[in-house]
């Protein structure tokens, strides 16, 4: 019963592209091109979307609050999306200057803006082509049917002619509706992450850090580097099996990187042993 229904549709079908002629096939393939570039971004996107920013927010304020930055790195890791590997910059202050944080962001976001945006293009030309390729097909039937007219007057080669321009121009119209709402909705998912890119950052721009520090040798004159750096605002020794120096600094104002304010000074290394920023 539903193979009765089925048949004349398929034939249907199958007798535009007979009649329609080569550029229906043309205007197929790209269609056809165009539906799989959408759904493979569609599905791309809709995957690095899984995981709301105030979950990852979230995982990161517990973290920080357990073992510091260094734990807040290890269990946003896991979410493997723009959003976590843009924090993860961001908790990195204290290893690196404010100016290393934002060039690392920075490259970060140009990635991951260029695989979000990879293959829009190529949709939005596809749309746009169609349409003209049908107007092709649409020209070379009313030259087909003028042709009849001017050699032979035949209703069927008239015919013929008319029914390629229709067809044609029905095909090109189509896959530009079925492709114009699918890039369309692209642009809108794409819109969505920069949003939460954006909101990422200036949530992860933090005002106040406190780290701990081991130094091996020369702890004086590291805490007098210290002291003395921009953007530290205060400094004072710990007894810490790990640690003997603990300093707070506004991170918006570090031009180096801790480790590199002792070593330019007291040509000495340092090591964060941890790590831990706040709002």
């Amino acid at each position: 019963m539903i193979i009765e229904y089925i048949m004349p549709i398929f034939d249907g079908v199958m007798d535009i592209f007979t009649q329609g002629g080569i550029i229906t096939y043309i205007i197929l393939f790209v269609g056809i091109y165009g539906i799989i570039i959408a759904l493979r971004k569609i599905a791309y996107l809709r995957k690095i979307s899984e995981v709301d920013t105030t979950e990852i927010l979230g995982v990161v304020t517990a973290s920080m609050e357990r073992g510091g930055a260094v734990e807040a790195l290890k269990q946003i890791n896991s979410f493997k999306n723009p959003i976590s590997r843009i924090i993860s910059e961001t908790l990195k202050i204290g290893y690196k200057n404010k100016v290393e944080v934002e060039e690392s962001m920075e490259q970060i976001l140009i990635v991951e803006v260029g695989k979000m945006t990879n293959g829009l293009g190529t949709i939005k030309t596809l749309t746009e082509l169609a349409p003209f390729l049908g107007l092709i097909g649409t020209v070379i039937g009313i030259w087909m049917t003028f042709k009849a007219l001017g050699v032979q007057p035949d209703s069927a080669a008239m015919a013929e002619g008319i029914y390629v321009a229709l067809t044609t121009t029905i095909m090109g119209l189509l896959v530009a509706i079925v492709l114009l709402p699918l890039h369309t909705y692209i642009q809108g998912l794409i819109e969505v992450e920069l949003d939460k890119i954006e909101l990422a950052t200036k949530m992860t721009n933090w005002g106040y850090a406190v780290v701990k520090v081991r130094v091996d040798s020369n702890v004086e004159c590291a805490l007098e580097a210290l002291q003395e750096a921009e953007g530290v605002v205060n400094t004072r020794l710990i007894s810490d099996p790990y640690a003997n120096i603990k300093v707070s600094f506004k991170p918006s104002m570090l031009d180096k990187s801790i480790s590199n304010i002792i070593l330019e000074k007291c040509n000495v290394n340092a090591e964060i042993t941890e790590s831990k920023l706040k709002q």
